[in-house]
């Protein structure tokens, strides 16, 4: 670790002294989402890394969740860049902003894509097999602790999970827990694994968790495209029951970003990750306490490979002299 940290703080140093005499031209300034989970946070981190350092740019975190990205970029047109958009998750409002031409997507950030539902641990599904539908759990909501662990308010799983359990009738069988944050949805899982006690609820992948504990999906239905875009939409009065479909993951731009910087813009078009090496940076982030910032230049030393593809060939001999 103590050696992924002093890296950190050495690039941030030479990339100090190597911005007052670089010949490359300066992007400008450009505007990227934060969202509140770690996977989004590295891609965040990596791509800001590429961006100031390749291409010469001024790069504005900006602290976001799924929702409140879309909302922001409906109402004031930024961030320029969104990371891992879940789009299954941000109902009709995104496909609007992309019909008018105001966002562009760039890329599926994910290779081959994103992996959401419900679950429950392995070793629950092996001992009741009967919990490995949706019917099964609630017909016996004891044998999963009698709670459903919900996302945090703000992420538009939120939206959907709220919509199915109220179309379920879930609420009069067992207790809707709402997570406060991704960290003690996260912890709740290890809990249950560290005790093998039960535990159900919703998760992702790629995440460390998912790759660090087995969990098995949950059947819910069958997918109804139209009815899980209407649970996506908060004010559903009469939501439906359906699974969650394969998720495409985006990373979007404004067309201001695109028009006005091209270079970022193909940039952030070739920024795909394999789903499980990032699963394994997470792995790694985990194990190690690593921060956001130090898990992307464990990823950027190791990977060589693979970033010096998204860049062009100017970003890439800057990066290539900084990070080898």
């Amino acid at each position: 670790m103590s050696k992924i940290t002093k890296l950190v703080a050495g690039l941030a140093t030479a990339a100090a002294v190597t911005a007052g005499t670089s010949a490359y031209a300066e992007c400008g300034e450009v505007s990227i989402t934060e969202m509140n989970w770690a996977s989004s946070q590295i891609i965040t981190e990596v791509s800001k890394f590429l961006m100031e350092q390749g291409y010469g740019c001024s790069v504005e975190k900006v602290p976001s969740a799924t929702t409140t990205s879309v909302a922001s970029l409906a109402e004031n047109g930024e961030p320029d860049i969104v990371t891992e958009l879940w789009l299954n998750s941000t109902g009709a409002v995104y496909a609007k902003l992309e019909e008018e031409g105001k966002v562009k997507r760039l890329a599926d950030v994910f290779d081959p894509g994103g992996v959401e539902g419900w679950w429950i641990p392995n070793y629950l599904a092996e001992a009741h097999p009967e919990l490995t539908t949706i019917e099964g759990v609630l017909a016996n909501p004891d044998l999963v602790g009698g709670r459903f662990n919900n996302c945090p308010d703000g992420w538009g799983c939120r939206i959907v999970n709220d919509n199915l359990a109220n179309a379920l009738g879930m609420r009069d069988k067992l207790e809707v827990f709402d997570h406060g944050s991704g960290e003690t949805l996260a912890t709740s899982i290890a809990a249950a694994y560290e005790n093998k006690e039960p535990w159900f609820g919703y998760y992702w992948g790629p995440t460390a968790v998912l790759g660090k504990y087995g969990m098995t999906k949950v059947t819910i239905g069958d997918v109804d495209a139209d009815i899980h875009t209407a649970n996506q939409n908060a004010d559903n009065a009469n939501p439906g029951v359906s699974d969650f479909p394969a998720a495409p993951v985006l990373t979007v731009a404004t067309a201001d970003l695109t028009e006005r910087n091209p270079d970022v813009a193909e940039l952030m078009s070739n920024v795909s990750f394999d789903i499980h090496l990032l699963s394994s940076v997470l792995a790694w982030k985990d194990a190690n306490n690593a921060s956001a910032e130090e898990a992307a230049v464990y990823f950027l030393t190791n990977n060589s490979d693979v970033w010096s593809g998204w860049v062009n060939d100017a970003a890439r001999e800057k990066l290539s002299a900084l990070i080898n």
